[in-house]
């Protein structure tokens, strides 16, 4: 580990470790989380997720930052998705627990609601996860993959991300041999069901900060996505 590294890393503790020790910083983001979902569902993913694309950044180049990345632009992309991902969860996490009771399942929804933990909450939650993942997930690493090379091809400016995204250039340039045997075919069923799983099983204040922080772990993930997508 090198020096710069000790010096992220001891950054990013310093920024967050408050709202872990300091109590009314705790309660300020339960009310807001709890007021103000979407809003707190943008800058979660803006701010963690982007993280991890900085992260990912380093795996692949050795350095967190260079002239094109587009930090800004990444984390405004991302804190769109983010909004799209509370979306998700809203509608899954509410339908799915139905759609179980209407497969004969009755006590499906009453479980997922229900404190503490039971074997019906886990396949409740194991459902939402793998519905949320195979319907849902594709789409937005697609869009994902489609805005980041938007951006590249823009040079990383705030003013490039607004230009017209050429999507069927785009679309026809991706690796889709590493899209769908690595990204779909191996994250999605290996990693991501099972991490959303865990999600499901917090309350539900914590499930989009949590994804949020999973989101730091995609940026890792895309990382060696675009390593094997130049092999």
């Amino acid at each position: 580990m090198k020096k710069k590294d000790l010096i992220f890393g001891s950054v990013i503790i310093l920024l967050f470790l408050p709202f872990f020790l300091v109590e009314p910083l705790q309660e300020a983001y339960k009310t807001f989380n709890q007021q103000h979902g979407m809003i707190m569902s943008f800058v979660k993913f803006a701010v963690l997720a982007t993280l991890g694309e900085v992260i990912g950044l380093r795996i692949k180049t050795g350095e967190y930052h260079k002239t094109g990345f587009g930090i800004l632009p990444r984390a405004l992309v991302w804190g769109l998705l983010g909004l799209t991902i509370q979306m998700a969860f809203v509608i899954f996490s509410a339908g799915t627990p139905q759609f179980l009771a209407y497969l004969g399942l009755e006590r499906a929804p009453a479980a997922f609601n229900a404190t503490g933990f039971s074997s019906m909450k886990l396949l409740v939650a194991f459902s939402i996860s793998a519905a949320m993942n195979l319907i849902y997930a594709p789409v937005m690493m697609t869009l994902h993959k489609i805005t980041d090379t938007h951006i590249e091809n823009n040079g990383g400016t705030l003013a490039g991300l607004l230009r017209p995204i050429r999507m069927g250039e785009i679309m026809a340039g991706i690796n889709w041999k590493v899209q769908w045997n690595f990204v779909f075919r191996k994250t999605i069923p290996f990693f991501w069901i099972p991490a959303h799983t865990i999600t499901f099983l917090l309350p539900a204040e914590y499930r989009v900060l949590f994804a949020a922080i999973l989101g730091i772990v995609l940026g890792v993930l895309l990382a060696v996505a675009a390593i094997l997508g130049k092999k």
